[in-house]
């Protein structure tokens, strides 16, 4: 029984980590805040958000992507439809949500996660799970990302305006210097030192959310500094049920769409586009927030969907998986009899 627990725990420590160090920053906010002992304005804003890019440019294979490269209608499918099809969808249904009263904050936060590109690894972990085209997944997980980086900023300053504290021109250099240029760095280093990397196989993803979960106790602390703002326990609750909703609407649109004998995909990479196109990620999600809305004294609260999204569609993936490969495997049968 012991054992178990340590697995459990294993398993889903990152889950835990974000409810423990929110919780901490809730105790005492005063460490984590602008001019505390932590002093996140230099070791969050530079070091950690740095730190993320750089593990990311070091940890991504694109030199396995090469072969998967020449799938070019998968992947103008998963990339126009992660990040210009859900964010126009969740705009508009944020609209119809701001009749409501549902958190205007919590609801802008949707359009965050609307925003965001997909993750580096969730994707892949559940594609490969289920059988699919996982070289496909990994190259529109790891495309997703560069792509995000420039386009993800650009979606969240068109439907969120910048925050303005922070003009236009500061944003683009911070990405410039803590994004672009460690996530460069990191895939030319990957170059020299790639015998290595594959002898030692180094946790990337686990340092990586190690790193987050700092930014996050950071982000909470300066929340719960500001005694002013007050989040709705009945929006929250909302948001969670839109959230866990809206993932389940965009599994089954992908699903029935990428079906379509027109455009000539085959079952497992339906399993590729459902996952890669309706996961969004938290590990680059959170850092681009950082630096996009920094000051902005509603930053926690935003991000507080993403934070609801990203074990949501862990969890949902998690219990699709044999079913969708049930699924995967009859279709395969029905459409190569003979194999």
């Amino acid at each position: 029984m012991g054992l178990s627990v340590l697995e459990r725990f294993k398993n889903n420590w990152f889950l835990i980590g974000i409810i423990v160090v929110i919780t901490l920053a809730n105790v005492e906010p005063s460490i984590g805040n602008k001019g505390g002992p932590l002093m996140p304005e230099i070791t969050v804003k530079y070091f950690a958000v740095s730190f993320i890019f750089f593990n990311s440019g070091l940890s991504l294979k694109t030199e396995d992507l090469k072969s998967a490269f020449l799938h070019v209608k998968l992947h103008l499918f998963v990339q126009c439809f992660t990040l210009m099809f859900v964010p126009c969808i969740v705009w508009m249904l944020v609209q119809i949500l701001l009749e409501t009263p549902i958190d205007e904050w919590l609801l802008k936060g949707l359009l965050v996660v609307g925003c965001m590109p997909p993750p580096v690894s969730s994707a892949v972990i559940l594609t490969k799970a289920v059988g699919g085209n996982e070289a496909a997944a990994i190259f529109n997980s790891a495309f997703g990302s560069f792509l995000g980086i420039i386009v993800t900023p650009l979606l969240l300053l068109m439907f969120l305006g910048s925050s303005s504290t922070v003009p236009f021109s500061s944003i683009f250099t911070q990405l410039s210097m803590t994004v672009v240029m460690p996530l460069i760095f990191g895939q030319v280093l990957r170059i020299y030192i790639k015998g290595w990397l594959e002898r030692t196989q180094p946790p990337f993803g686990q340092v990586g959310k190690a790193v987050l979960l700092l930014i996050i106790y950071s982000t909470f602390c300066e929340t719960f500094s500001n005694t002013a703002l007050q989040i709705d326990h009945h929006s929250l609750l909302a948001i969670a049920v839109i959230v866990l909703l809206l993932q389940v609407l965009l599994l089954l649109l992908t699903w029935s769409v990428s079906q379509w004998k027109s455009l000539g995909y085959s079952p497992a990479d339906t399993v590729a586009i459902m996952f890669c196109s309706t996961h969004k990620s938290l590990t680059l999600g959170i850092p681009m927030l950082k630096i996009v809305f920094a000051g902005y004294e509603h930053l926690s609260i935003i991000s507080i969907p993403l934070l609801i999204y990203h074990p949501t569609q862990i969890l949902l993936g998690g219990l699709l998986i044999d079913r969708v490969k049930q699924w995967m495997l009859a279709a395969q049968k029905l459409r190569y009899p003979y194999i």
